[in-house]
C-alpha cells in the first residue's frame, strides 16, 4: 500500500520568498555587517521584473510602463540603467 502524498501548494507568495531569501542572506553573513541592503536587493530584483514585464508585453514600452505603474520615460531610464535596451 502506498502513502498518500500531501497536495500542499508549492507556490509561495513573493513576500514569503523574499522573507526566506533575506533570512538566508543574513544567516550567511556571520560577523560581517550588512550595508546598502535595499540597493543590493533592488539591483537583483528590479532588472528581472523589468525583463519579465517587457517579455509579457512583447517589448511594448508603453504597455510595460502601464503594467508597472510607471511613466514611459521612467521605464526607459530603468531599461537603460540595467542594459536591458541600448540607447539608439
Amino acid at each position: 500500500m502506498t502513502k498518500a502524498v500531501s497536495q500542499k501548494p508549492k507556490n509561495k507568495s513573493l513576500s514569503e520568498q523574499v522573507r526566506k531569501a533575506m533570512k538566508k542572506y543574513f544567516a550567511t553573513l556571520g560577523d560581517t555587517n550588512p550595508a546598502n541592503v535595499h540597493e543590493m536587493v533592488m539591483a537583483e530584483v528590479e532588472p528581472e521584473l523589468l525583463k519579465a514585464v517587457m517579455e509579457y508585453t512583447n517589448n511594448n514600452q508603453s504597455k510595460a510602463a502601464n503594467v508597472l505603474g510607471l511613466n514611459r520615460a521612467t521605464l526607459r531610464k530603468k531599461l537603460y540603467r540595467y542594459n536591458i535596451i541600448q540607447k539608439s
